[in-house]
């Protein structure tokens, strides 16, 4: 397979085939993340592509999802994606999910029915990075959307009938807007209702904008207590139909897996413990990105 620069997967694909039809991300200005820093995005050539998915139908037999990187492959135009899921349903006939990565923008490109043509293609599932219902924070950390596109747009994809997975930043906000941002999270998951929700805790990441607005003493970073309370207010606010929401990430310091509205209770119990002392938390040095 070939592969360039620093691919990025979900954590739920690390057993899947990752094709890299596109390098980089071409939004590249999140204060916070230290994702292809430095590297232009671009689509790759469609020779290197089907190449590669020429190898995964000798080699990756075993293997039933995949995943096609890197950070904003669904912005391909739909005359070049359409082909490639074409070529994967044809000469993988064994892989049963197509996962990508999906932004406002790149969702919003997209006509409605474009997007149901990549579902009856078989693409499945798209992951969405949220990070913060607060439309203050959103537009501090260069996210490139308010909440209310981040509700029309997470609408749109699962009008298609293509599953959404969400990802929130704990500790996103400081300590300032802690509050505001839980609860305003909870808000625009309530508002989207998607099937799967991933909650990470922030980890500053040298080189990046925020890191240096901690260093210069312009954002607090909370604690890992308070990145609890931030968590369980989210919980206590997302209103979902039957959706996962789970806080199982290697950034995370009290591993969380619920099923929304079933599992709430129980879990505002175990962070409720966690605060108190008698649930221990993951130690600095074994937290990870």
């Amino acid at each position: 397979m070939h592969y360039e620069g620093s691919m990025i997967r979900p954590p739920s694909e690390a057993n899947s085939i990752l094709l890299q039809a596109t390098v980089g991300c071409s939004h590249r200005k999140c204060t916070f993340c230290g994702a292809y820093r430095g590297q232009r995005f671009k689509i790759k050539k469609d020779e290197i592509i089907f190449k590669d998915i020429d190898f995964a139908s000798k080699y990756c037999r075993n293997q039933n999802r995949l995943f096609i990187c890197d950070g904003d492959a669904l912005i391909m135009p739909q005359r070049r994606l359409v082909p490639i899921l074409e070529a994967i349903g044809k000469k993988l006939p064994w892989v049963e999910r197509v996962g990508v990565y999906a932004n406002t923008k790149s969702i919003r490109m997209k006509t409605e029915e474009e997007l149901k043509e990549l579902r009856k293609l078989g693409l499945k599932i798209a992951y969405m990075g949220l990070e913060t219902g607060d439309d203050v924070t959103l537009k501090k950390i260069n996210k490139g959307a308010d909440s209310q596109r981040m509700v029309g747009m997470g609408r749109k994809i699962r009008g298609a009938g293509i599953k959404l997975s969400i990802t929130v930043l704990l500790g996103l906000a400081g300590a300032e807007r802690s509050e505001i941002h839980a609860r305003e999270t909870g808000r625009v998951l309530s508002a989207i209702d998607p099937e799967y929700v991933g909650a990470l805790s922030l980890m500053l990441v040298p080189g990046t904008p925020l890191h240096k607005d901690y260093e210069e003493g312009r954002f607090d970073l909370i604690s890992p207590e308070q990145m609890l309370v931030e968590l369980g207010t989210m919980i206590a606010t997302s209103h979902l139909t039957n959706g996962l929401f789970h806080a199982n990430h290697a950034s995370n310091y009290v591993p969380i897996r619920a099923r929304l509205p079933r599992d709430r209770e129980k879990t505002l119990e175990l962070i409720t413990r966690a605060l108190k002392g008698k649930v221990a938390l993951k130690p600095e040095y074994m937290r990870a990105l």
